[in-house]
């Protein structure tokens, strides 16, 4: 082969005699989607680059520079005051015994035992006093000075503590 055959034959190539156009149409399309595809990478890579740096820079001077003057202008207080006021008597709870009549009861009344206010202070038993009303055999069991168990015995021998 000489050089004249070859370079037609080159020329045809290029001028595209050889190929079919509809190939040489697919692969100039192939060609410049991949260098689109190539552009917008670097271009999506640049900007990552620059926001990465710009996020960088705020943390360093948020970090390092004193916060913006209208939040320092504010004084800093360690507590909160609070006021406050009694409410008025018609918005108290108050409790409010039931009567007879309004009372429900679902057992019998013979187990309801009902006080009324007497006129004289309440007389505390002695231990002697409590013992003599307690049911025998009973003891006292003594933890401290001011502090006791009055024990109970059945009459299967097992203690009761009350």
């Amino acid at each position: 082969m000489d050089d004249r055959e070859q370079n037609e034959r080159l020329l045809a190539d290029v001028l595209g005699e050889g190929i079919a156009a509809d190939v040489r149409e697919g692969l100039l399309h192939e060609t410049l989607r991949l260098a689109q595809r190539r552009r917008r990478f670097r271009q999506g890579r640049r900007a990552a680059s620059a926001f990465a740096v710009l996020i960088g820079l705020g943390l360093l001077a948020g970090r390092y520079f004193p916060q913006s003057p209208g939040r320092a202008s504010l004084p800093i207080r360690p507590y909160m005051l609070v006021r406050t006021q009694p409410l008025p008597p018609p918005d108290w709870v108050v409790t409010r015994p039931l009567s007879p009549g309004q009372l429900v009861v679902s057992a019998s009344l013979n187990n309801i035992v009902v006080t009324a206010k007497a006129g004289m202070p309440v007389r505390e038993l002695s231990d002697d006093e409590l013992l003599a009303l307690a049911p025998k055999p009973a003891a006292f069991v003594r933890f401290g000075p001011h502090s006791a168990e009055l024990v109970l015995v059945n009459l299967a021998g097992q203690a009761q503590i009350e």
